[in-house]
Parts: C-alpha cells; sequence; structure tokens
C-alpha cells in the first residue's frame, strides 16, 4: 500500500490525523491498541477490515498491543446493541478465547504481537481505584451514547455494569500507555474514551483510527454471526471464494478496498469498465473471489477454488469431492435424508428450506418433505441451495 493511502484507504475516520501524521513521520514505534471481547469463537472478513489496518502499522515496525477483554467480556460491551447483553461465563470466555489468536494469525504476526488480557489489573483492583476512575466522567455524558438513549426511549434498562463498560476499555488504554487505538465506527463513544481517561492520568491521549463496518453477504446488515452473512476467516477455499462470488454487485467495490491490496486506480479502472460494459461485473468478481482466496491461503488453492466453482455454476456440474455418507435403509423420506446428511439443524428447517425448493436431488427440485426416495449403491446426490452437496450411498 501507497504511504498516501495509509490513513485513508479502509479508515473512516481518524482523530487527531494531522497529529498521527506527525508521529508517523518522527520515526517513532508507536503502540497500537487492538481491543476485542471473546464473546464469539468465530472471526470473519468484516473483523479483517481492522485487522489489515494493524497488520500495515505491523509491517512499519510499530509495536501491536492485542488486547483480549476477558474481564469486561463478562459484562458485555453495549456498542451498537439497544438491549441488556447476557453477560458470558467464564468458561464460555475461555472457549472463545483458544481460537481468536488462530484465526487473527491468518492476517497477523501474532507472534510478534504484545498480547495483554485486561483481567491483569482488573482481578487486582480495588473499589478505591475503580471510584477513582468513575469519577473521571459522569453518568450524563455515558447515557448520552445512542445505544442507550435509543433503549431508554424504548422503555428499556441500562445495567450499572454497561455503565461501566466504557470506563473500563478506556481505563485499558491508561494501564497499556496506547499511543493509537483502532476499532470499528461502532467503538466511536468507547474509543473516545481512552483519550478523555488518558488525559485524566496525565498522558498524551491516543489517536483514534476508526474503521468502516462491512456489510455481509446480504448487502444490508453488518456482517455478523447473527446474521449468518458472514465468510470466516478461516473457511475452506473453495466455500470463502463461492460466498464472495454470491456478494452484490454494488458491494464488491468495497471487498476490493477494504481486503485487497489491489492498487485503487486499478479498481477504478474495473469500475468504468464496467460502467461502460466492457467488462463482465462476474469476470471482475472472480478476481476479487482469487484475491480474497490467496490471501488467506495461497494462488494454487485460489485456482482450483476457482475451478470447482466453474465447475458448479457455469458447467452445472456436481463438484468432484462431497462428503459421503453411508446408510442400511434403502428408502427414506426427504425429511430424514436431510437430517442424515446434516444439512439442516433441524426438521422444522428442513420443511421450511424443503417448501422454499431449495433442496434438489440428482439436479431435480423436490418440494414435498415427505416423499420417500430409494435409494442404492450408485448413491444420489442432495444439494442445499448453490454450495451444498452430499452424497447418500445404500450399504
Amino acid at each position: 500500500m501507497q504511504h498516501s493511502d495509509f490513513l485513508t484507504r479502509g479508515v473512516e475516520e481518524v482523530i487527531i490525523k494531522k497529529d498521527l501524521e506527525k508521529k508517523l513521520r518522527s520515526g517513532k514505534k508507536l503502540r497500537i491498541k487492538f481491543g476485542i471481547d471473546p464473546t464469539g469463537s468465530l472471526l470473519h472478513l468484516g473483523h479483517a477490515v481492522v485487522l489489515m489496518k494493524l497488520k500495515e502499522f505491523q509491517d512499519k515496525g510499530h509495536t501491536i498491543i492485542f488486547l483480549i477483554g476477558d474481564f469486561t467480556a463478562r459484562i458485555g460491551d453495549p456498542s451498537g446493541r439497544n438491549k441488556l447483553r447476557s453477560p458470558l461465563s467464564e468458561e464460555e470466555i475461555k472457549e472463545n478465547m483458544k481460537s481468536y489468536l488462530t484465526q487473527a494469525s491468518t492476517i497477523i504476526d501474532t507472534k510478534k504481537v504484545e498480547l495483554r488480557y485486561n483481567s491483569e489489573w482488573y482481578e487486582k483492583m480495588d473499589i478505591r481505584e475503580l471510584i477513582k476512575i468513575s469519577s473521571l466522567t459522569s453518568v450524563t455524558q455515558i447515557l448520552h451514547r445512542a445505544e442507550f438513549k435509543e433503549r431508554v426511549k424504548k422503555g428499556g434498562e441500562i445495567s450499572m455494569p454497561e455503565i461501566l463498560y466504557p470506563l473500563l476499555q478506556g481505563y485499558d488504554s491508561v494501564v497499556l500507555k496506547s499511543d493509537v487505538e483502532v476499532g470499528g465506527t461502532d467503538q466511536r463513544f468507547n474509543l473516545f474514551m481512552g483519550r478523555q481517561l488518558q488525559e485524566r492520568y496525565n498522558q498524551p491521549p491516543q489517536d483514534v483510527l476508526m474503521v468502516p463496518i462491512l456489510e455481509g453477504l446480504d448487502g444490508k446488515e453488518k456482517m455478523s454471526k447473527t446474521y449468518d452473512n458472514y465468510i470466516g476467516l478461516t473457511e475452506a477455499p473453495t466455500e470463502m471464494y463461492g460466498k464472495v462470488m454470491s456478494v452484490p454487485d454494488t458491494l464488491m467495490w468495497k471487498y476490493f478496498t477494504y481486503l485487497t491490496r489491489i492498487p485503487l486506480k486499478r479498481i477504478e479502472t474495473l469500475s468504468r469498465q464496467i460502467k461502460a460494459g466492457t467488462a463482465h461485473p462476474r469476470d471482475v468478481k472472480m478476481a476479487l473471489a482469487r484475491e480474497i482466496v490467496s490471501f488467506f491461503y495461497n494462488t494454487k488453492d485460489a485456482q482450483e477454488a476457482e475451478l470447482a466453482f466453474i465447475q458448479v455454476f457455469q458447467e452445472k456440474k456436481a463438484p468432484d469431492e462431497m462428503p459421503v455418507i453411508f446408510v442400511e435403509k434403502k428408502n427414506l423420506s426427504l425429511l430424514d435424508l436431510l437430517m442424515v446428511a446434516k444439512l439442516v439443524a433441524s426438521k422444522s428447517e428442513a420443511r421450511r428450506i424443503i417448501s422454499q425448493g431449495g433442496i434438489s436431488i440428482d439436479g431435480v427440485v423436490y418440494r414435498d418433505s415427505a416423499q420417500i426416495l430409494p435409494l442404492s449403491h450408485q448413491g444420489i446426490i442432495i444439494k442445499r441451495g448453490k454450495r451444498h452437496f452430499v452424497k447418500i450411498m445404500a450399504q
């Protein structure tokens, strides 16, 4: 990435930009804080936007502080939520923490990261220090955050731990003496709290770099496991490639800009070519899918994923490799077949998908969940949606 793009590409806002530019020009090695609460076990391309910005800082020789909010996860970040979040148990937090570094290592060099857990200081903090921190801001200020105003408007409750959450996240910056904190735009309130508390503790306030929120495969909601519109960082190459190909055409320019290092001028040229009709959106999106899969895997895996995609979607053939399940019965209902194939989580989900025409067997769409289908030693191929294939064979 060109130096001129560093604070603009994949960046929504920098506070204070001229100060950060001065720090970067000084040659000083900065402490870059990135905090994440282990409230889930999966990282996706939405997380990749911020992780790729961290990689750029790391490549320039700055220290990345990967802060695991194992203590604050017991409260739950209220950002973007207009209802109370259920706190996680210690067991859930530990389980989620296990896979975070492995997934993040697909982008940043985790061996060079300063790994910290905020339980280091919060489990030792006494009530006097907590009261001191609490005295450095006001309830009025915290209640003015958008999520709380919306919740109060709807008659919802705000817990005391939620009020403390931004204070604790801000105090993390004091302990870590961070020069810069990186986060999504939905973290604005918490990021600014770090600046405020550092000043109150007579530290230089951290600069704040906010990255945009990436929409998911539906093109509407932010990428999230909750909305089932995500592309996981460790998904198989063929799955990752296929999901990128399902991104709406209008959204692929964001994916090009935020998730690849293709020069911006080249991206602008591709956009003009599509508008002029000299390039097909499908071909351009295939280039995007190749680039993303190559980044997380390698060129060979990307090429093989593309060939599999062409075989399944353009030539309308089943993939060469798919799960194979053997059953003893010679006849099963379509409903039972889906359950055996583990293509659905429940029979109610199976009935819904069947009724919507989302299931085909050997290329034929079936809409009757009770229909009995004969099985042979040659087997049948069940297809759910566009990408999921399972072969069922009689023993």
